[in-house]
């Protein structure tokens, strides 16, 4: 997922209860296998294939390695649980997959929108860090996933209920994350557009509708392979993209005004309405990865949930501050209302392409994140395929919605516009999810969360929990009331334009499902110590 930016951008069901003669919960009935050479790991749900292996959970042997655990090899697993025999890794593994998805385009515009909303120097630096260190949030949802050994999709049925959860996943999951694609893919084939005409080809619409086909192509490549291949493949690309902007950085640098003020200073009640809105724009950049368990999953039950937190917010701190730094600095000398045009103004010649390239770069990878998460989602939903099918299913939405907002009509203005009010919505999905970890003292139980039956102890009432879709609304409801970005909310014009909408609707959500679920017996029996 990412950011809710002025500009395009940077976030299942196994159909029944364990079988009572496995403690793992099959995907579907067993299905005869594909043409596999060798016993593959149980895989999603769905059916078998020659790349995802068969669904049975007798398939492998219990203790036998993943041979799609490899990167290169499309991932088996979608939102099943992750076997202890398949865990792999060290949490400080997470720190070049949050910083390749990090170290892009929309850092740098996030840094120049600062400046162009009236800060100093200096105030827009104080936000920026501020604003990144909701990153550690991010981080904490992460202990999640080893401790279930499943992604956010499914552990959130904890807070919402087996059904609750569907509707949870469908919105707060699957939409978004489609939306978000669509606008980062627009970002990158703007770039992309920008390369081919440097080599002398017209981008007409049938050029244009080629390069943003490939572009999607190399992103769901890696969101098809899936986890180990994500694993694997950012470590070069962070290095890439942090050598790409180090040569920005120093080109930034040698122009930038370091004693620049703004023509008219704000003050008092509008410049604390900027400050605020300001650091609400930065967060909610970590705060719509509320799917971070997602990459963590595969990682030993034992890892260091400290280790997890720090890794994942380090890897997206560092880089997410150093490049929009280097946005607030560009926009002192340049305007920055068009990074991409405005840097070439600064840049060498020589480096223009390559600067492109690292925007196209820099945006795969977030989007490969995205889609990998969005596939989830739409399984966690209850469609019943293959996570590398569900992925596909996700980017064919995403180009689509690209293609028609680039080539049709403005419909990307309009999704961009209802992105900047969605932190109404992750603001409390954080808070709720956060404080459910606090709750159980990061306790779940992978099996139990995989139990879609009404014998699940995650049903509640009717399939839903009612505490957490009561402490979501009221949350949504009191940042809407406080939001003054589209429209402004009756709090927000009291306050003379201060939106409050980020602090109120996660304070609300996370006090009221504090209240609600302390004596659920689930809850209870978590937080009871282990004999």
């Amino acid at each position: 997922m990412a950011s809710t930016i002025p500009d395009p951008q940077p976030l299942d069901g196994p159909p029944g209860p364990p079988a009572q003669a496995d403690p793992t919960p099959p995907s579907e009935p067993p299905a005869q296998p594909g043409p596999a050479t060798r016993p593959q790991p149980p895989g999603p749900v769905g059916g078998p294939s020659p790349a995802d292996g068969p669904t049975s959970p007798s398939a492998a042997p219990p203790h036998s390695p993943s041979a799609s655990g490899r990167a290169g090899r499309i991932e088996a697993h979608g939102i099943d649980p992750i076997p202890d025999a398949e865990r792999r890794g060290r949490p400080r593994d997470l720190f070049s997959v949050w910083a390749a998805a990090n170290v892009n385009y929309l850092s740098l515009v996030i840094g120049g929108a600062l400046v162009l909303m009236g800060l100093s120097v200096g105030q827009a630096l104080g936000v920026l860090v501020v604003g990144n260190l909701f990153w550690l949030l991010t981080g904490f949802l992460a202990t999640s996933g080893p401790a279930a050994g499943a992604p956010s999709e499914v552990i959130t049925r904890a807070m919402y209920g087996v059904i609750g959860n569907r509707v949870n996943n469908a919105i707060g999951g699957w939409l978004v994350s489609v939306c978000y694609f669509a606008l980062n893919l627009a970002a990158a084939a703007s770039a992309a557009f920008a390369l081919v005409e440097m080599a002398g080809v017209t981008a007409g619409t049938g050029v244009k509708v080629a390069v943003i086909v490939v572009i999607a192509a190399l992103t769901l490549a890696i969101s098809v392979y899936g986890h180990a291949t994500i694993m694997k493949l950012y470590l070069p690309i962070t290095l890439a993209l942090a050598a790409a902007f180090a040569v920005v950085a120093v080109a930034v640098v040698r122009r930038a005004d370091f004693s620049y003020q703004p023509a008219e200073p704000l003050t008092g009640p509008d410049l604390w309405a900027v400050l605020i809105a300001g650091t609400a724009l930065t967060a909610s950049g970590p705060l719509s990865y509320t799917t971070s368990a997602d990459f963590s999953r595969y990682l030993p039950r034992t890892a260091s949930r400290v280790s997890i937190t720090l890794w994942t917010a380090l890897g997206a701190f560092v880089p997410s501050v150093a490049v929009s730094s280097l946005g607030v600095l560009a926009a002192t000398t340049v305007d920055m209302t068009d990074p991409q045009s405005a840097l070439q103004q600064i840049l060498p010649s020589w480096f223009t392409p390559v600067f492109l390239l690292a925007l196209v770069l820099g945006t795969v990878s977030i989007n490969a994140l995205t889609a990998y998460s969005a596939g989830l989602a739409l399984q966690a939903v209850g469609l019943r395929v293959r996570r590398s099918v569900s992925v596909l299913l996700d980017g064919a939405v995403a180009v689509a919605l690209t293609l028609y907002g680039l080539l049709v009509s403005d419909f990307l203005d309009t999704v961009s516009n209802a992105l900047q009010v969605i932190v109404v919505l992750i603001g409390p999905l954080m808070a709720v999810y956060a404080t459910d970890i606090v709750l159980r003292r990061c306790r779940y139980d992978g099996a139990a969360l995989a139990d879609e039956s009404p014998r699940s102890p995650f049903w509640y009432s009717r399939g839903v929990n009612r505490a957490g879709a009561l402490a979501l609304t009221s949350g949504v409801v009191a940042a809407s009331l406080c939001v003054n970005t589209l429209y402004p909310g009756p709090v927000a014009a009291t306050l003379g334009g201060v939106d409050l909408s980020l602090p109120a609707g996660m304070a609300v959500s996370a006090v009221l499902y504090a209240i609600l679920m302390r004596a659920d017996r689930a809850v209870r029996a978590a937080r009871s110590p282990v004999s």
